[in-house]
């Protein structure tokens, strides 16, 4: 979609109260792509003079625990934005396409509660093991780094909230700043895609991707008065799990969804976890900002 989903500034919304507003960005996922395409549209949204990152909450899943976790800790855009147009050394290739995807379907498919899908989605990324996890921490941990290669922490002063699921009970956790699990492996834990990348073991449980339950997670978003949703990806196996879904039940009184254009999905490609695909995704954010910055800026409150 080019544009978002329901436009922060439309009248027929709830109106804002008159002391401060609350808010809160929601960041989904969507591979390393789905990174670079992020940091671009924050980066071009930034440019035009809209900071959304400062928002009150932020909620990283997958893709969108790393950006969740870069930009609360204040690195700069500019160096961030930079480093998806360099070679990704480091970054490891897999396949996220068509024959990936099919493989979790049945998951999803057979009968079961919501949270009885999960589990088997975790059971299975369990006995897949795709390779060791301490390989995939490197990978994460090189993602969570200063200019200067210090490692990054949890943000003392920002609302940052990291999602994954629990592979053995197909529960959601929520994993903040006010609990003893590091952002290392909080961010791990979020970014650890079924059957594709090893679980996330965090004090004796297996954890696999935010994703497994919601692309975005966003009814976490509760108690805020404006939600604004960055999905690289936005379908979902559950109804009860689609983005509109989630919102209505924030109670949010202004809300609005950003997704890839023709043109970003274009530049994406089929499989979100190609690093060489990186640039281009994040030239297609950049770019797809100054297409929206306008809406977004109707809404948004001035200096957050």
């Amino acid at each position: 979609m080019s544009s978002p989903l329901d436009v922060l500034g439309r009248p027929h919304l709830k109106p804002l109260p008159d002391g401060p507003v609350t808010t809160a960005l929601v960041l989904g996922g969507g591979g390393v792509t789905g990174i670079a395409w992020e940091l671009g549209l924050l980066k071009g949204l930034r440019d035009a003079g809209i900071d959304v990152t400062a928002a009150d909450t932020v909620i990283g899943t997958s893709a969108g625990s790393v950006v969740g976790a870069q930009v609360t800790s204040r690195l700069d855009l500019d160096d961030l934005y930079a480093s998806q147009l360099r070679p990704a050394s480091g970054e490891v290739k897999a396949d996220l396409g068509p024959g990936m995807l099919a493989r979790l379907a049945p998951l999803v498919l057979l009968p079961g509660s919501r949270q009885t899908k999960r589990r088997r989605i975790g059971q299975a990324a369990v006995a897949a093991q795709p390779g060791p996890a301490t390989e995939r921490l490197r990978v994460i941990s090189q993602r969570l780094r200063t200019p200067k290669g210090d490692r990054l922490h949890w943000p003392e002063d920002r609302d940052l909230q990291i999602t994954a699921v629990d592979a053995e009970t197909g529960e959601l956790r929520v994993f903040d700043r006010h609990g003893d699990v590091d952002l290392l492996h909080a961010v791990a834990a979020s970014c650890a895609v079924p059957i594709v990348w090893p679980p996330v073991v965090i004090d004796g449980r297996p954890y696999v991707d935010g994703g497994a339950r919601s692309a975005t997670n966003a009814d976490l978003a509760r108690e805020r008065d404006i939600v604004l949703v960055i999905a690289p990806l936005t379908r979902s196996f559950s109804r009860h799990h689609t983005i509109a879904s989630q919102l209505g039940r924030t109670g949010a009184r202004r809300t609005a969804v950003l997704s890839p254009d023709h043109e970003s999905l274009t530049a994406i490609g089929k499989n979100v976890l190609d690093p060489a695909k990186r640039p281009d995704a994040a030239k297609a954010g950049l770019a797809q900002a100054a297409k929206v910055a306008a809406e977004v800026a109707a809404g948004w409150p001035q200096g957050r």
